[in-house]
C-alpha cells in the first residue's frame, strides 16, 4: 500500500496539475483516460498488471544532444555540475515526478544516479552516498526499484567491450561495478537486475576471438549469479537483447540468440529476458514476436516500453502510442501469467525539440494510457476466448489420430511413412483466415 499523500518534495513541477484518472471522455491533457490504477481487471488491479516504471537515464539525465548539436532540454533543477551534491538533489526531483504521475517503480544504472570519482573506491563511495538518499525517498513515497544495472558501455574504457573486452583489467572493473550494483539493488529492495551488453559484441573478426569473448561473458554471468546467492539477493536476473548499435554484431542480438547462449553455458535457469519494443524492430522482428519467443520458452521477464521509427532504422526510443500493439503484447503477457517481478519500464525520451518540463509528463501520460487501453482490450479478447478457440481448432489434427501419436513421442519416420502411404495424400489445409482474425481483433478496440 502506498503511503498517505504528502507535501511535494520540490517546487519544479508546481505548474503541473495533479495527474489522475478522468476517463476516456476527458479533454484534460494532464489527465489519464484509460489508466485507473486501482480498477480491477481480470482479478487484479491495473497497477499490478502493468507495474509501470520511470527510467532514470532518459527522463532525468538525457540532454537531447545528437551528433549534430548539443542538448536542448530545459531542466531548471540542474546546476551544470556532475557532483554528488547535484546527484542527491536530483533524487528528490525524480521521486516528485514519479509521485505526481502516480506510478510505483523506477529503474537506474549506477552512473545515472552517481558520478564517477577520482578512483574506483571513490566511485563506489559516491554510489552509496546517493543510494542512502534513494532508500529514504523510497520509504517516504512507497516507490520501489523495479531493477538496477551497471553502465558498462558509456566510458571509453568500455570501447572494446565490458566482460568481453580483450583487456582483463576492464573485466575486473566490470566485476566491481556489478558487485556494487548488486549490493545497492539488494539494499534498495530491487525486484530484478538487468544486464544490457551495449558493447558486448564486435565490429570485425580481423581482431576478434568470438569464442573466447563468449566464454568470458558466460564466466562473468556465473560470477554475478554466485555473488547474488552469497549476499541473498533474490531479484530476478534479466538480459536485454539488442541487434546492433553500438556494435555491428551484438552477442545478444535477439531473444532466440540469447536463449542459445544461455543454454550453451548452463545459465537458462538463472536468467529471464527484458524485451525492448524498439530493439525488436532493430533485429528485424516485431515486438510481439520477441515476447512470444520468451513466453514459449518460459523466460518472459520484463519490458522496456518504447517505440522506434521504421523510417529511421535506429534506436529512437520514442514513447509508445500504439494501443493495438500494446493490446497484442499484453495478450502474450496474460498468457504467460503476467509479469511476475517484471513490469513496463518507460525507456523512452522526449524529442529534441520538446524542451519543457511539461513535455516529460505528456510523454509518460501517452505511454501509460496506450498500455492501459491495451490492457482493457487484451482482457476483453482473453475473456471472450474466440481467438484462442480459433488457434486451438487450427491445431486440432494433433488432438487425435496420427497427430496425437506424433505429440506423444511414439511416432518415427518409418511409422509415419506407412501412415501416409496408406492414406495416399495429406488432408487439405483449411484456410488460416488471417484477414478474419485481424478484423476480429479490431472489433475489440
Amino acid at each position: 500500500m502506498k503511503p498517505a499523500a504528502r507535501e511535494s518534495l520540490t517546487t519544479y513541477f508546481n505548474a503541473i496539475p495533479k495527474i489522475g484518472y478522468e476517463g476516456p471522455d476527458s479533454d484534460n491533457p494532464f489527465a489519464l483516460r484509460w489508466y485507473n490504477p486501482d480498477e480491477v481487471i481480470m482479478g487484479k488491479k491495473m497497477r499490478d498488471h502493468l507495474r509501470f516504471a520511470v527510467c532514470y537515464w532518459h527522463t532525468f539525465r538525457g540532454q537531447a544532444l545528437d551528433i549534430f548539436g548539443p542538448g536542448t532540454l530545459n531542466r531548471p533543477w540542474e546546476d551544470g555540475s556532475n557532483s554528488v551534491d547535484m546527484a542527491v538533489k536530483r533524487t528528490e526531483v525524480v521521486f516528485d515526478f514519479i509521485s505526481r504521475l502516480g506510478l510505483d517503480f523506477y529503474c537506474f544504472h549506477d552512473r545515472d544516479v552517481a558520478p564517477e570519482g577520482g578512483s574506483v573506491a571513490q566511485t563506489n563511495e559516491n554510489l552509496w552516498a546517493v543510494a542512502k538518499r534513494l532508500k529514504e525517498l523510497q520509504k517516504a513515497t512507497g516507490i520501489k526499484l523495479l531493477w538496477g544495472t551497471a553502465n558498462m558501455f558509456s566510458h571509453p574504457r568500455f570501447s572494446q567491450g565490458a566482460s568481453t573486452s580483450p583487456n582483463a583489467d576492464v573485466f575486473a572493473y566490470c566485476a566491481n561495478s556489478v558487485k556494487e550494483m548488486l549490493d545497492v539493488s539488494k539494499f534498495l529492495g530491487g525486484e530484478n537486475y538487468v544486464f544490457w551488453g551495449g558493447r558486448e559484441g564486435y565490429n570485425t573478426l580481423l581482431n576478434t576471438d568470438m569464442g573466447r569473448e563468449s566464454d568470458h561473458m558466460a564466466a562473468f554471468f556465473h560470477m554475478a549469479n554466485d555473488y547474488a546467492k552469497k549476499i541473498g539477493f533474490k531479484g530476478q536476473f534479466l538480459i536485454e537483447p539488442k541487434a546492433f548499435e553500438p556494435t555491428k554484431h551484438q552477442y545478444d542480438f535477439d531473444s532466440a540468440t540469447v536463449l542459445g547462449f544461455l543454454r550453451k553455458y548452463g545459465l537458462e535457469k538463472v536468467f529471464k529476458l527484458n524485451i525492448e519494443q524498439n530493439h525488436a524492430l532493430l533485429a528485424g522482428h516485431d515486438f510481439c514476436h520477441e515476447l512470444e519467443v520468451c513466453r514459449a520458452n518460459g523466460v518472459l521477464g520484463s519490458v522496456d516500453a518504447n517505440r522506434g521509427d521504421a523510417m529511421n532504422g535506429w534506436d529512437t526510443d520514442q514513447f509508445p502510442n500504439d494501443f493495438k500493439e500494446c493490446a497484442q503484447a499484453l495478450l502474450i503477457v496474460l498468457k504467460a501469467g503476467g509479469f511476475g517481478t517484471g513490469g513496463l519500464n518507460f525507456d523512452a525520451k522526449v524529442r529534441r525539440d520538446s524542451y519543457d518540463v511539461e513535455d516529460m509528463f505528456h510523454g509518460h501520460i501517452c505511454g501509460i494510457d496506450a498500455w492501459a487501453r491495451g490492457l482493457r482490450i487484451a482482457a476483453k479478447i482473453k475473456a471472450d476466448g474466440k481467438i484462442d478457440a480459433f488457434i486451438k481448432d487450427r491445431y486440432s489434427s494433433y488432438g487425435k489420430g496420427i497427430g496425437k501419436v506424433i505429440e506423444s513421442g511414439k511416432a518415427d519416420l518409418e511409422s509415419l511413412q506407412q501412415y501416409i502411404l496408406k492414406k495416399g495424400e495429406a488432408q487439405p489445409n483449411p484456410s488460416a483466415r488471417q484477414e478474419f482474425l485481424e478484423n476480429l481483433f479490431n472489433s475489440y478496440c
